[in-house]
């Protein structure tokens, strides 16, 4: 059994490591687990025959986890990416390259025998000029929405270069579907992407699984990964490993996930994690269900809903806002009442300058849930 390399990835040198991914994943080094600092190195051990990569999840629900990642996942979620986008190109990196999103977008670069640009600090500025050293007769890049949402918000200079991508890979988060309205109107080639650490990065683009891919929900809507991306287990954590993945009949690898979904007219779509559903008074609420009517509002940005503690029902619905001007609760709500049943209309708001966030772009709830500035309206259910 190979053993494992921590590797150190540092901001504006990646030179280093994309040599290590190209040795692990065609076997001529050793497997590889990267890190970036502060976090401390990872520990080293013994991983199984075919295992190139370890990357840590985000932690989610708590302790990051280590996912093993073989070469033959890796490659065939570069493959099937550049298949649904219509053919190999140059990227653009802007996004942190030790998180599974950004080391995709190198190993798609080493597949396409094209080198990356690369960003050391996402900023507007840093995109617009890093975009004019793209030379590429295809261009992708990989954003998570808050970054869209500011290059959106920039102006002329920075819509035309975010415009002038082949396909822009937008995950991390959910995407709000203003957000995507408003990039269909400056001529963005949106693929909104659904995946995780454990699926080698995004398996499903726009609600349609990548080729290799297939997706199950159960009764509940619990959504269960399949295919050739999946990975064959976590590190050092034999009992998880044998609670959610497994393999189907004719050997097909599977990930069961903590996210609930629906098909609608044939696509996947992701409502949230199940830890995140808001139980209101014996009665649950979807996040993102409130999210997307949120971000639907006039001169609201961004939203995130959250469960907030409730001496009389349990938990109210909270929800925090980026807008353009300040808001009142009763407004809010008042304006949701069309779309949104009366259990799930917000009893709290939050007024924010800028989204927590955590990981790769996915909003910090945690951090939300400990502001003491939430506006609270009594209402009547």
């Amino acid at each position: 059994m190979p053993t494992l390399l921590p590797f150190l990835v540092r901001p504006g040198e990646l030179g280093s490591y994309r040599s290590a991914l190209a040795a692990a994943l065609d076997g001529t080094g050793p497997p590889i687990s990267p890190y970036a600092e502060p976090s401390p190195p990872p520990e080293t051990a013994e991983v199984p025959d075919g295992v190139a990569l370890v990357v840590s999840t985000s932690g989610s629900t708590g302790t990051p986890k280590r996912a093993m990642l073989g070469r033959d996942a890796l490659v065939a979620s570069a493959d099937a990416t550049h298949e649904r986008l219509g053919g190999p190109g140059q990227w653009l990196l802007p996004m942190p390259p030790q998180h599974i999103a950004g080391t995709q977008v190198l190993i798609r670069s080493l597949r396409a025998g094209v080198d990356p640009v690369t960003l050391g600090a996402f900023g507007v500025d840093e995109f617009i000029d890093a975009t004019a050293r793209l030379v590429g007769e295809r261009r992708y890049t990989s954003l998570v929405p808050t970054q869209l949402r500011r290059l959106l918000d920039a102006g002329p200079a920075a819509r035309e270069a975010v415009a002038s991508y082949d396909g822009l890979l937008l995950g991390g988060a959910a995407s709000p579907p203003a957000l995507l309205a408003d990039a269909a109107d400056a001529g963005i080639r949106v693929l909104t992407t659904y995946g995780m650490s454990e699926t080698s990065g995004g398996c499903v683009y726009d609600g349609a699984p990548l080729t290799g891919t297939t997706v199950q929900l159960a009764d509940d809507g619990r959504i269960t990964l399949c295919g050739n991306t999946i990975a064959s287990g976590y590190l050092g954590a034999a009992e998880l490993t044998a609670e959610v993945f497994g393999t189907l009949a004719d050997g097909t690898r599977t990930f069961r996930t903590d996210d609930i979904g629906t098909w609608q007219q044939g696509r996947l779509h992701v409502l949230g994690r199940i830890d995140d559903l808001i139980n209101t008074g014996g009665l649950k609420v979807a996040p993102r269900v409130v999210e997307e009517a949120a971000t639907h509002l006039p001169d609201v940005l961004e939203a995130v809903a959250v469960g907030l503690p409730d001496a009389e029902w349990g938990q109210a619905v909270g929800l925090a806002i980026r807008a353009r001007k300040p808001l009142d609760l009763a407004d809010i709500r008042a304006a949701l009442r069309e779309t949104l049943p009366s259990y799930a209309l917000p009893r709290r708001l939050l007024l924010i300058d800028e989204l927590p966030l955590r990981g790769p772009g996915k909003p910090d709830r945690a951090a939300l849930l400990e502001r003491v500035e939430w506006q609270t309206l009594p209402a009547p259910r």
